[in-house]
């Protein structure tokens, strides 16, 4: 096998003639994962809501986003086919996944990232709308893509070192968006398995990343602020940074880029994983250590 291996960031072919599927792809992790698998040589399936959520506290994405995410792969050299598509409607999913799937001959990565995380003291309906995005939003990604993958396919999904510090008894997110997100993921973390299972006969790989904090519009928006600063009425950016930090045993380390997410995500989209399937593969500057997380 050809050594395709290099440093980091640094476009090899490690998924070059592939195709992958993203959703969340308009922006922060989701945008930086397609872009980066798009460097890599893959051709990207670009999926995103492009409009706000009403009990999420932040704003999302928007349709501009979504054009500039598909431009910044086109900028690599691969194609990109872009849908505007909420992943809590399967049949939206199943209709524009077949439909890029039938413009490029075949699907092989399946990077379910989409989520929200609505925190604070929002209506109860912030628990649903969180659990559905989160969970029921990335089951029905990748049950939308499985029709089209092969042997030798990768589906990787967004976990959260913070659903794993709540299921060690640590806390978790604020508010019933906060118990819905970490549902949501602690959920997740059992389906990648059990899916892992049934589909390792087929050579089918499912993982799953848990990040800590990434610098992402999610962590830089008022409702994280408070959630690190209960203390303070309207904290902003400088107040936040040491709170952030306090979370990772790895000194002054506030925040992961979504650059070194989409690393573990090419990774695992590449054959350079071909026999790891059923990874919990934590991206934490040691958040989960001696915590009592799952791992």
């Amino acid at each position: 096998m050809t050594d395709t291996r290099g440093t980091a960031g640094t476009p090899t072919g490690r998924v070059a003639g592939k195709v992958a599927l993203v959703t969340g792809a308009a922006r922060g992790q989701g945008k930086s994962h397609a872009v980066r698998l798009a460097e890599e040589g893959a051709d990207i399936i670009l999926l995103d809501l492009c409009r706000d959520i009403e009990t999420n506290g932040y704003p999302l994405a928007t349709p501009r986003d979504l054009e500039e995410a598909v431009l910044e792969v086109e900028k690599t050299g691969r194609r990109a086919i872009s849908a505007e598509v909420d992943v809590r409607d399967r049949a939206a999913i199943d209709a524009a996944v077949a439909a890029a799937v039938a413009e490029f001959g075949h699907l092989d990565i399946v990077v379910a990232n989409a989520g929200i995380c609505p925190l604070g003291d929002g209506p109860l309906e912030a628990f649903a709308d969180a659990f559905d995005v989160d969970l029921v939003g990335a089951t029905n990604t990748i049950h939308g893509g499985l029709p089209h993958l092969n042997a030798g396919a990768s589906i990787i999904a967004t976990g959260s070192v913070a659903a794993l510090l709540a299921a060690g008894s640590q806390g978790g997110p604020s508010g019933a968006g906060g118990a819905g997100y970490v549902l949501a993921k602690e959920m997740l973390t059992t389906y990648v398995h059990r899916l892992a299972q049934v589909l390792a006969p087929k050579s089918i790989r499912a993982n799953i990343i848990h990040p800590t904090n990434v610098n992402t519009p999610m962590l830089q928006s008022t409702p994280m602020y408070r959630q690190f600063r209960p203390d303070l009425a309207d904290p902003g950016p400088d107040d936040v940074t040491d709170a952030f930090a306090s979370l990772q045993a790895m000194p002054e380390v506030p925040w992961i880029e979504p650059a070194d997410v989409s690393e573990a995500v090419v990774y695992l989209a590449s054959d350079a994983s071909r026999y790891v399937t059923g990874l919990d593969l934590t991206i934490d500057a040691g958040a989960i250590l001696g915590r009592g997380g799952r791992r």
